[in-house]
């Protein structure tokens, strides 16, 4: 059988950036359309990983994540001996392709994909036959899950024809197509894992940024007082974020036909992209508010520094009379 192991991770075009090209080989293809995503092939190449040849082509997705696609066959990835293998491929394909600062901090994403040519004697029959195999390679593991965690991990399944189904779980999935027709399942595949790790990098922006806010303003004892510039910085940040959050949210899909949306609505469950985006815009939210008593407090700080300028003025022109007052007094004597 055919595994396909798709990595992404951060990364941003240097230099000049080719034009994008569009997404080929979906089903349907004049009703599935990615909207605004821009998509750049960076290479292809085949390598060889613990003696097995792995195909790979690596993408980039709106000038923001590569995505890699790595493709090799095992002969039983059932057994038990082979998932030690599968997974040295795994980490040898990360340690060549993602950059280390993004291994040590764990801003990526992996994710494993069966494809099945042959499923006799038919993929619903073929999948309870082999469910307990099957779910541990889903989620790489030796251990032997029960059967409520089986159904849970096999439970997202979508059938295009009577022959032809696709089992999508957050870790893994499993695709039989006999045509090996996989390439429109695995499209749709990364574009999930890309906005996943969208989500995931907007987080970390926002939380970044919150660090510093609470770095700057509450980080000594002594607060600083807020700048006109900090506060232009905070704020311009803050729209870059927004901004970002707004394209990770419009980068959806119109889709036509009936399969392509039932696919995609299981992926968007599995990979639980609804809380993704619900946490990060309440984060967006919660950030939103504490700019915006920043500049409150800025405005009213400015105030109150106009109106102690005012009083020290009138105190001046007070103290002014008063000279004049004396002066004249002391020359009519």
């Amino acid at each position: 059988m055919e595994i396909c192991y798709l990595i992404a991770f951060p990364d941003s075009a240097e230099g000049k950036v080719p034009p994008p090209e569009q997404f080929t080989g979906l089903k349907d293809a004049p009703y599935f359309k990615p909207v605004d995503i821009d998509l750049v092939t960076l290479g292809e190449e085949t390598v060889i990983v613990e003696g097995y040849a792995v195909a790979v082509t690596r993408q980039r997705y709106d000038d923001q994540v590569q995505m890699v696609e790595c493709h090799y066959d095992l002969d039983d990835p059932f057994d038990a001996s082979v998932l030690k293998d599968r997974l040295k491929i795994h980490n040898a394909l990360q340690s060549r392709y993602i950059p280390e600062t993004y291994r040590q901090n764990g801003m990526y994403e992996e994710y494993s994909i069966l494809l099945v040519q042959h499923a006799k004697p038919a993929p619903d029959k073929w999948l309870e036959k082999n469910a307990t195999s099957i779910s541990a390679f889903i989620r790489s593991q030796r251990d032997t899950f029960d059967k409520a965690e089986i159904e849970e991990i096999l439970q997202a399944r979508v059938h295009y024809s009577a022959a032809e189904m696709t089992v999508v779980d957050w870790e893994g999935a499993v695709i039989v197509a006999p045509n090996a027709d996989y390439q429109s399942d695995i499209a749709l595949l990364k574009i999930g894992n890309y906005q996943l790790l969208r989500y995931r990098m907007l987080d970390q922006t926002i939380e970044d940024m919150l660090d510093k806010i609470r770095d700057t303003f509450f980080g000594t004892q002594k607060r600083p007082r807020p700048t006109r510039g900090l506060i232009r910085q905070i704020a311009e940040h803050k729209l870059e974020i927004m901004l970002d959050f707004e394209r990770a949210e419009q980068n959806m899909l119109f889709i036509g036909d009936w399969y392509t949306a039932d696919l995609y609505e299981a992926i968007h469950e599995q990979l639980y992209l609804k809380d993704w985006k619900e946490n990060v815009k309440n984060k967006l939210d919660n950030l939103e508010n504490i700019v915006e008593t920043i500049k409150d407090n800025f405005s009213l700080s400015w105030e109150g520094l106009m109106e102690r300028a005012e009083l020290i003025g009138w105190v001046v022109l007070l103290i002014g009379y008063l000279y004049l007052f004396f002066v004249q007094d002391l020359a009519g004597h």
